[in-house]
């Protein structure tokens, strides 16, 4: 943004939705920015890391998106979103936060939060936000009727939490995930799961295929041993969300 109202469209370049994120923790902001890029249709213009450097940021380059932690090192995330708006920048905001607070959560919605993305979450889950919000932006403008006013806000609603593949359950899949947390950087087989989280060896590889397969967990072969290598599983932590 280079100066007050919204930054909608002609914001970024062609129909591309311009994002900047805003995340103290420098890999979190790495991994972030990626999965922004994954998503057709959105931009990552910037890339800052307190919340002095997102408004150097906005004052040179077009946004049309925050992607705002609510914790920065020199300041919460919702003073400077205050700030913003005060200055007249309109950008539309998804707050990530660990926090549970819900009354800050009905401040951020006041102050023109339009999604919260609670820490620590999968690439799936934000580009679910993303894609909500860009149909919320086809839909938003002079709405002809109740109809319309109703098809707009849906289109920013999260669906319910996503079905688990059949014959898996969330407690189970609870214990694989415990189990391969507590692990760390060292990462379990199926078989060391298994035996952690109370479970059989192909119960526990099927619940870490899925994490693998999800992208909250990375699956490498381990050798060393005699016959065909073992899969190790460990968890990422950067990224993903627990059930």
């Amino acid at each position: 943004m280079t100066g007050p109202g919204r930054a909608g469209a002609g914001a970024g370049e062609g129909d591309e939705i311009g994002v900047l994120v805003v995340e103290d923790d420098p890999l979190a902001a790495e991994a972030h920015g990626r999965y922004v890029e994954r998503v057709p249709g959105f931009a990552v213009r910037g890339i800052a890391h307190s919340a002095a450097e997102a408004r150097r940021v906005l004052a040179r380059t077009p946004v049309d998106l925050l992607l705002l932690d609510l914790y920065l090192p020199d300041g919460h995330g919702l003073a400077l979103l205050r700030a913003l708006r005060a200055a007249g920048h309109g950008a539309d905001v998804i707050a990530v936060t660990s926090a549970r607070d819900l009354a800050v959560v009905r401040e951020g919605v006041s102050l023109g939060v339009v999604q919260h993305v609670l820490k620590p979450f999968a690439f799936a889950t934000l580009r679910d936000r993303l894609v909500r919000y860009a149909a919320f932006r086809t839909v938003a403008g002079e709405a002809g009727g109740q109809d319309e006013v109703d098809r707009a806000l849906a289109a920013l609603r999260a669906p319910g939490p996503a079905a688990l593949p059949k014959g898996m359950s969330g407690p189970t899949l609870a214990a694989v995930i415990r189990v391969l947390r507590a692990a760390g950087d060292a990462g379990l087989t199926a078989a060391e799961a298994g035996t952690e989280a109370g479970v059989s060896r192909i119960t526990a590889r099927r619940y870490l295929e899925h994490l693998a397969e999800t992208g909250r967990a990375a699956r490498s072969p381990r050798y060393g041993h005699v016959g065909r290598p073992e899969h190790g599983y460990r968890w990422l932590p950067e990224n993903p969300a627990a059930p």
